[in-house]
């Protein structure tokens, strides 16, 4: 009889776990947010984990990236000279981290800390480079007990039933990882299913908790990482319809936040009142020491609830729902350090105010643009547009670009990234916000610069499609450069680079190696007129000299005839400068 081979966890299956529980998540995202109803049905849970699972799998994709850019790696099956992957302990520790970092909402933040539980087993001193069906056990046991340990006031009926669940049928399973993950998969159905007999607010809206419905959906994605067997990760959500929710308004519209973000989600933790609650959520990242958060729980705990703290080794994210979020900052400043720190209004039953706000009416267009720094950001809102800021090294996830879409609240938008890399990221945002309604065109501008001359010449009063047509055009037509410091020694198109070399870019490549920024940006300058040009847009970074612009004025008005310059301030935008020539 032909043996059945034995399946495992490694570094490769857990880069294919969270690409498989990405897309899950992905199909499963409207009708997650849907049933979104304890404690806050603020319809966001599902968008929030497709967030933090986003973020874990970015985190994976890059150790991969490290790996597969070392000289001489090739990616040959059985090549003998190829250097190894990143091992189980690598992927897993990634994913944990990029899953802390980018966690979402409530149940974003507790999924990060299964994840993290699983870590401490999975990349823990002494294991085995490949996680085998004992291991996986222990790793998914670890998840669940610390989980519910994050949460101030756990609640059963929550994500934290589920997991506990999915453990407890892991732990009765004998065999390799397959076999474990499909029990703990089919635990965490069950359990899902019963989730509306142990919470009220459940039942009378009739449908599941939308939290563990995310979870059996990353369990699913696990079975098929393991096995290659697709498995059935749609649970029955009973009455996820909007004739089963005849008491909620779901066309939610946030108030203004401190930082642009997608409305929350409270799936699970502490048992708020059903029928109103604290008007605000705040998350952070804070670095402290433990013996600091321990003091931070009880403070938070005694101003709101929906208390989450998850993390360790001195890097938290903490979650709260409260009224007064001034005071739930400065808990976190004493502390330790608390940044990205994220400020969101509850936009369904205002407590101050006593009641739910009317929706406000779409309007008929608008532009949603990524902005590299502060400056640019209150230069494109100046102009009409909704931002998302991109911070250097932090690029946003695709639905923080469908909640920027979803802020704008019109029937029609033009999306423009102003990155090359995050066309994908742009697109997906894209075909979301189509499926709800909205028409949306995508120009794939590259530069932000490329964005300022799109929207110079958008015309609402036009028809949508000529509006884009005369936009992309203008994008077209400007060539883009960037002067930025390498920060390490690499290949470029230019020769190699040294680790402080000032690099400048043109249409993305390296064209110039140099010692000096305002040398460096001349000589790019005069490269990008070489073809003509009628304007000059100059972004001058914070970190840029402050001599830069007036050099580069007096060139253009000096060497350049009937070209005009137009500067901004971009703020702390990564790059010292962005040119712009159309």
């Amino acid at each position: 009889m032909a043996q059945v081979p034995q399946t495992f966890l490694d570094g490769l299956a857990v880069r294919t776990w969270c690409g498989l529980a990405l897309r899950a998540l992905g199909r499963a995202r409207a009708e997650i947010d849907a049933i979104n109803v304890y404690p806050v049905a603020d319809g966001d849970t599902g968008t929030n984990l497709y967030l933090t699972v986003e973020s874990a799998a970015t985190a994976v994709e890059a150790v991969f990236a490290g790996y597969e850019t070392q000289p001489g790696y090739e990616k040959r099956p059985g090549c003998e000279t190829q250097p190894a992957g990143p091992t189980l302990a690598d992927a897993v520790r990634a994913m944990a981290h990029g899953a802390l970092i980018g966690a979402r909402g409530n149940s974003g933040t507790i999924l990060a800390q299964l994840l993290r539980g699983m870590a401490q087993v999975l990349a823990a001193d002494g294991a085995e480079p490949r996680c085998d069906g004992p291991a996986l056990r222990l790793a998914l046991r670890r998840a669940a007990d610390s989980a519910r340990q994050a949460v101030a006031h756990p609640v059963e009926g929550t994500v934290l039933t589920v997991a506990s669940a999915a453990a407890d049928a892991a732990e009765r399973a004998a065999g390799d990882c397959g076999t474990v993950a499909r029990a703990a998969h089919q635990g965490a159905r069950a359990a899902l299913a019963a989730t509306p007999s142990q919470l009220g607010v459940l039942a009378r809206a009739g449908v599941v908790d939308a939290g563990g419905s995310g979870l059996v959906a990353v369990l699913g994605a696990l079975v098929e990482a393991c096995t290659g067997e697709t498995v059935d990760t749609e649970p029955d959500r009973a009455a996820a319809t909007p004739n089963a929710l005849p008491d909620l308004d779901l066309d939610l519209d946030p108030e203004p936040e401190a930082e642009a973000g997608p409305a929350p989600d409270a799936d699970a933790g502490a048992c708020a009142a059903e029928d109103g609650g604290p008007a605000f959520e705040v998350i952070y990242l804070l670095e402290a020491d433990d013996t600091a958060v321990a003091r931070l729980r009880t403070r938070l705990d005694a101003l709101g609830d929906s208390l989450v703290v998850v993390g360790g080794d001195g890097l938290w994210n903490v979650h709260v729902h409260v009224d007064d979020a001034g005071a739930a900052v400065e808990a976190g400043v004493e502390a330790g350090r608390p940044y990205r720190i994220r400020i969101t209004h509850f936009g369904l039953g205002d407590v101050h105010t006593g009641g739910p706000r009317p929706p406000r009416e779409r309007a008929q267009r608008a532009v949603v643009a990524v902005v590299p720094g502060q400056g640019l950001a209150e230069l494109y809102t100046e102009a009409g547009a909704t931002t998302v800021l991109a911070r250097p090294g932090e690029p946003p996830a695709s639905g923080e670009l469908l909640a920027a879409v979803r802020r704008a609240h019109a029937r029609e938008v033009v999306l423009l990234p102003n990155d090359a890399e995050l066309r994908d990221t742009a697109a997906a945002a894209a075909e979301q916000a189509r499926t709800e309604g909205v028409r949306v065109a995508l120009i794939p501008t590259r530069s932000a610069v490329q964005g300022i001359a799109a929207l110079a010449v958008s015309e609402p009063g036009r028809r949508f499609d000529e509006d884009v047509v005369q936009m992309t055009s203008a994008a077209g037509a400007t060539r883009y450069g960037e002067v930025v410091v390498a920060e390490h020694r690499s290949w470029t198109t230019a020769g190699i680079c040294q680790a402080g070399d000032v690099l400048g870019l043109i249409d993305g490549d390296v064209a110039v190696i140099g010692a000096d920024v305002t040398a460096t940006a001349e000589t790019v300058l005069d490269r990008m007129l070489q073809a003509g040009g009628e304007l000059v847009t100059l972004v001058i970074g914070d970190e840029a000299p402050e001599t830069v612009a007036a050099r580069l004025e007096t060139r253009v008005r000096e060497s350049y005839l009937a070209v005009d310059t137009a500067v901004y301030r971009g703020g702390h935008q990564g790059a010292l400068l962005l040119i712009g020539v159309e």
